[in-house]
C-alpha cells in the first residue's frame, strides 16, 4: 500500500534572507538579492554581480574550530537543516531517528575548499595540502555533517544532477517514504560556488550574465536576458508519512503528490531544443499525481534567464499542458535569488509551499521586454493574490537532467 507524504518542516538561508521567514518576506516585497561580488576580487572578470548570502559570519552559527572544518556549502546546509527540523518538531521523543533519512544534494560541493587547497598545492607543495581537504570538499558531506549533528540515522544520500539536484532529492525522498522505507526524510540542497574558479568556469562557458545593472541581470523570460546570475545558499524540507505526522500532532504544510524525472540524452549543457525531456518529466509528475494539467494553479519554473533555458522550458510547458498552457500561472523567483545551482529546486519548493500557505503567486521581477518565444503568463512584476491549491516546481540540469514535483495544499 502506497503511503501519503506530507511536508512538516521548512528551513532556508538564501541571498534574500537568513531563514524561511526573511526569505519569503523578501519575495513578497519583490526584493532582489543580486549585488556586486564581495567574496573575491572580480576585477579581472566580466561578471561583476552575484547573489551572495549577505552579512554572513560563520561564528554566529558554529564554533571557530567547527567552522574551519566545514566548507561554506556544508555550513549553509546545516543552518537550514537545523531550522527545518526544529520547525517540524521531530525529536527522539516522538520519532525513531533510525527511520529519518537525509537526502541532501549539491551540484558542485565544496568548490571554495577545492580552489583554496589547489592554490596551496601549487604554491606550497603537496605536503601542505590539508588532510581535511577531501572530507571537507566532497558532495556528500553536507548530508553527513547534518546526520552527525542532528543524530539522524536513516538512509543518507547525495544525488548530484547539476541544477536539478535538490528537486531530485525531494522527489526520491517522496518515493522512499511513499513505499515505506523511512518515516521521515530531511530533503533539500546546498550550494556555495561563488569563487574565482566557479565564476571562471561558468563565465568562459558564456552562461553568466555580464550585466552590471542588478535589475537587468537575472531577468527570466525577458527578451533582453543574457545569462544567469550565480547564487548561493541552501533550503531543506522535512518530508513525513502522513499518519506518522498526525500521530505526533505535527503542523502539516502541504502534501507531495507527484514526481517525474527524465533525461534529454542530447548535450552536456544545452537542453533538448524541442523541450521534449522537460515536457515528459512534467507529464510523468502529473501522471504520478493522477491529476490533469488544468488542476495545476502555478508552476515555479526553472527560469534561469538564459536564452536557451527559458525558450525550451516554455516549449516544454506547452507540450505538457496543451491547451491550458497559457492559462496556468508561471513565474521564476531567480530574479530575486539568482540561480542557486543544485540548491535552486529546494529553495523554490519552499517558496511553492509558502505560496500555497498564503494563497499568492510570486512574480517574475524586473520583467520589461516580452519575448514572443516565451509567451506564457509569467506573472510579471506584481504579486498575484489568487487560489493556489496545487503547484508544480521544475528543475533542469546540465547533462539533460529534468525533474518536476507537484505539491498540493492539505
Amino acid at each position: 500500500m502506497e503511503r501519503r507524504v506530507v511536508i512538516t518542516g521548512l528551513g532556508a538561508i538564501t541571498p534574500i534572507g537568513k531563514n524561511v521567514k526573511e526569505s519569503w518576506e523578501a519575495i513578497q516585497k519583490k526584493e532582489c538579492g543580486i549585488d556586486e561580488i564581495t567574496l573575491f576580487d572580480c576585477s579581472n572578470f566580466k561578471t561583476k554581480l552575484a547573489a551572495e548570502v549577505k552579512e554572513y559570519d560563520p561564528q554566529e552559527y558554529f564554533e571557530k574550530k567547527q567552522a574551519k572544518r566545514l566548507d561554506r556549502c556544508s555550513q549553509f546546509a546545516m543552518i537550514s537543516a537545523r531550522e527545518a527540523l526544529k520547525d517540524s518538531g521531530i525529536q527522539a521523543e516522538n520519532t525513531n531517528l533510525d527511520r529519518v533519512g537525509i537526502f541532501v544534494s549539491s551540484g558542485i560541493g565544496g568548490l571554495i575548499t577545492i580552489e583554496e587547497q589547489a592554490r596551496i598545492h601549487v604554491e606550497k607543495g603537496n605536503k601542505r595540502v590539508s588532510p581535511m581537504f577531501i572530507p571537507t570538499a566532497i558532495c556528500n558531506m553536507p548530508a553527513g555533517n547534518i546526520a552527525m549533528e542532528l543524530g539522524l540515522k536513516g538512509e543518507s544520500i547525495c544525488i548530484v544532477t547539476a541544477c536539478a539536484s535538490s528537486t531530485h532529492a525531494i522527489g526520491e525522498a517522496y518515493k522512499t517514504i511513499k513505499h515505506g522505507y523511512e518515516e521521515a526524510i530531511l530533503a533539500g540542497g546546498t550550494e556555495a560556488s561563488i569563487c574565482e574558479l566557479g565564476m571562471a568556469g561558468f563565465e568562459n562557458m558564456k552562461a553568466l550574465s555580464c550585466s552590471e545593472d542588478k535589475t537587468r541581470a537575472s531577468i527570466p523570460f525577458d527578451k533582453e536576458r543574457n545569462g544567469f546570475v550565480m547564487g548561493e545558499g541552501a533550503a531543506m524540507l522535512v518530508l513525513e508519512e502522513l499518519e506518522h505526522a498526525k500521530k505526533r500532532g505535527a503542523k502539516i504544510y502541504a502534501e507531495i503528490i507527484g514526481f517525474g524525472a527524465t533525461t534529454d540524452a542530447y548535450h552536456i549543457t544545452s537542453p533538448d531544443p524541442e523541450g521534449n525531456g522537460a515536457a515528459k518529466a512534467m507529464k510523468r509528475a502529473m501522471e504520478n499525481a493522477k491529476i490533469r494539467p488544468e488542476e495545476i494553479d502555478y508552476i515555479n519554473a526553472h527560469g534561469t534567464s538564459t536564452h536557451l533555458n527559458d525558450v525550451t522550458e516554455t516549449m516544454a510547458i506547452k507540450k505538457a499542458f496543451g491547451e491550458v498552457a497559457k492559462q496556468v500561472k508561471v513565474s521564476s523567483t531567480k530574479g530575486n535569488t539568482g540561480h542557486l545551482l543544485g540548491a535552486a529546486g529546494a529553495v523554490e519548493a519552499v517558496f511553492c509551499v509558502k505560496a500555497m500557505e498564503e494563497q499568492l503567486i510570486p512574480p517574475t521581477i524586473h520583467y520589461k521586454v516580452p519575448d514572443e518565444e516565451c509567451d506564457l503568463d509569467v506573472v510579471p512584476n506584481e504579486l498575484l493574490k489568487t487560489k493556489v491549491e496545487t503547484v508544480m516546481s521544475n528543475s533542469l540540469g546540465f547533462g539533460g537532467h529534468n525533474a518536476s514535483i507537484i505539491v498540493r495544499k492539505i
